[in-house]
């Protein structure tokens, strides 16, 4: 596993990585497909969270994602742009440098990608993508003017992450699981994310009232079991990341919140 594929990602955890394929999956009894939406907003333009990732000891890179407001339309929708930037830094960024660009617009009402746009430089390596999703129709259209039929209401790599926030969690029950569709590297995955309760964490910058998940990926790809890669997302109307850990095949990666400006809601921080 290179550090390099999950700057950016791991603080998303919506990477084809950490999701397992419709047909390599059982479907489980309590998976939650349909999920019901907050009342609150968890998000608004002018949000910015920073995260900083360790590979083991090392400082490994910074993760930046913010929320825009955005004047372009979509057959006539409104959206809202979001934008997220993971580099590398210290000595990872001595032996591989990584400037990963990610970006997307959302519907502001059904909270649906619209557009995705991904720039990605790991140690000269590219990748340019280009989807624009028709969600009235099931389409999204690649770069490469190649179309495909989605599922409906599907969402790309970033817009998952947002979308995720929106979910209502009040209701949850120990091993309850979500599942949102997303198209992934010209296939449609379906991130599957496993709730585990409520804990409090503490963090270099403070602790925190957090809900668990462990997102569902498949054994032998990335990580050895399903409970190797957990999330700790803030127990309040953000539903912000506070804390990422995954064990992987050589060594272990955690991403901890370093700044946040601009939330919506009340933060569950405690002093």
């Amino acid at each position: 596993m290179r550090i390099q594929k999950t700057l950016l990602i791991l603080v998303i955890f919506c990477s084809s990585a950490f999701m397992a394929k419709t047909s390599l999956v059982l479907q489980l009894d309590n998976e939650k497909v349909d999920q019901k939406k907050s009342k609150v907003s968890p998000f608004k333009p002018g949000e910015k969270l920073q995260y900083v990732l360790h590979y083991g000891l090392l400082n490994a890179g910074i993760a930046e994602l913010e929320v825009k407001n955005s004047k372009r339309k979509f057959n006539r929708r409104s959206a809202l742009n979001m934008v997220g930037k993971g580099w590398t830094t210290g000595a990872t960024d001595w032996f591989f440098t990584v400037d990963d660009h990610y970006e997307t617009f959302m519907d502001t009402e059904r909270m649906e990608s619209l557009l995705f746009i991904r720039r990605v430089n790991e140690g000269g390596f590219l990748i340019n993508q280009d989807y624009y999703f028709e969600q009235d129709s099931n389409k999204v259209m690649t770069q490469n003017n190649i179309e495909y039929h989605v599922p409906e209401g599907v969402q790309d790599m970033l817009s998952t992450f947002y979308y995720a926030r929106t979910i209502d969690y009040s209701d949850a029950k120990v091993n309850d699981v979500f599942v949102i569709p997303a198209f992934v590297d010209d296939k449609v995955e379906y991130l599957r994310i496993k709730y585990k309760g409520k804990e409090r964490i503490k963090v270099r910058n403070g602790q925190y009232d957090c809900l668990k998940f462990n997102p569902i990926v498949l054994e032998g790809r990335v990580f050895k079991d399903d409970d190797d890669l957990t999330v700790w997302i803030s127990d309040d109307d953000n539903k912000i990341p506070i804390l990422i850990k995954s064990k992987i095949l050589v060594g272990s990666i955690k991403a901890e919140l370093s700044e946040y400006h601009g939330l919506a809601n009340p933060l569950a921080k405690k002093k």
